[in-house]
């Protein structure tokens, strides 16, 4: 047995610091869903308790951490093996299987409780279910079984904004599926992008991504068409009057790059040539750098988009655009 897979095991680990645990709650994505979930909160229409709505949005971390976690634990194996995965905790043997199964459960258990007694019933309801479904179904069930899994599976992350939505509402409505609906469709091209310029990896890993199940060629045009859907609903928040002239021209100018460069990665040559041995996020050989740009480009599109959400709603922004609604 090898050190890497005795680590991934979980059977003889050293002493893990605060920083090695929150390192398994994936800080980098945890982010992403507080800023969206966030959003989701300010753009509702009520006023919320300051104290009761960070609750929420605490919660949100601690269970989109415990998600993290329980990925991790689960793909031990497949992080031990990936270039850019394989200085998370448990492969450098810091943290244990069981260790992160148990951190894991335990936030996920307390995320939920006090969602339910900082905000109510169904916000709690889907955070679970947003837990459970990144947990189970994503990383358990479909990573490793469909080229399909991270538009399915994409949906756990699309919930962080109907939850803050709920949490201050107590209902689902139509604004609050838009912005589930916008991350669900971003999804797809924002990680594609990725999995083009590190299709060597998930292939040592044997994780049937889109590239390496159908092609770099498929992938390229699945990308490009998911992005189209995606800028074209984009502006449905215009429609309904969740936004107003800012987050008009944020969308229109925002999409309008999404889609040069997702036209520039299909075509490219991205994911032609494998890139197993890049460590490194950010690095890209030369013919995978439109996929890379489009990547790096997705993050700052989503946050922005939802940037001028929080910018109308939060700070008296909001201008009605004539003729809509």
């Amino acid at each position: 047995m090898t050190p890497s897979n005795h680590r991934a095991e979980g059977e003889a680990v050293s002493t893990a610091s605060p920083r090695d645990y929150f390192d398994l709650m994936k800080p980098r994505v945890m982010t992403l869903v507080v800023f969206t979930a966030f959003a989701g909160l300010i753009a509702a229409p009520v006023d919320a308790d300051p104290f009761l709505a960070f609750m929420s949005i605490l919660c949100l971390a601690v269970g989109a951490g415990a998600a993290g976690a329980l990925n991790m634990a689960y793909d031990a194996d497949i992080d031990a093996t990936m270039q850019r995965t394989r200085k998370r905790p448990i492969p450098r043997g810091v943290v244990s299987v069981a260790n992160a199964y148990g951190f894991g459960v335990v936030a996920a258990i307390l995320s939920v409780l006090l969602m339910a007694l900082a905000s109510n019933y169904l916000a709690a309801g889907l955070l679970a279910f947003s837990i459970f479904f990144y947990a189970v179904i994503y990383t358990m069930i479909l990573k490793r079984s469909t080229p399909q899994n991270i538009v399915i599976g994409g949906a756990a992350g699309a919930f962080p904004p109907m939850i803050g939505w709920v949490a201050v509402t107590g209902e689902i409505s139509l604004d609050a599926f838009i912005l589930f609906m916008i991350i669900f469709l971003w999804t797809p091209p924002h990680s594609w992008a990725l999995a083009l310029y590190k299709s060597g990896d998930y292939a040592a890993a044997n994780v049937p991504m889109m590239p390496v199940a159908k092609g770099a060629g498929s992938t390229r045009l699945q990308i490009l068409l998911y992005s189209i859907v995606l800028v074209i609903f984009a502006g449905a928040p215009v429609l309904t009057e969740l936004g107003g002239a800012v987050y008009a021209a944020t969308s229109l100018g925002g999409g309008a790059l999404f889609l040069l460069l997702a036209w520039r990665v299909y075509r490219s040559r991205a994911g032609e040539a494998g890139s197993a041995e890049e460590g490194a996020l950010y690095a890209v050989r030369s013919g995978d750098k439109a996929a890379r740009d489009l990547f790096a480009y997705s993050i700052g599109y989503l946050t922005v988009l939802f940037a001028a959400l929080i910018v109308e709603h939060a700070f008296g922004a909001y201008v009605a655009i004539p003729g809509v609604g």
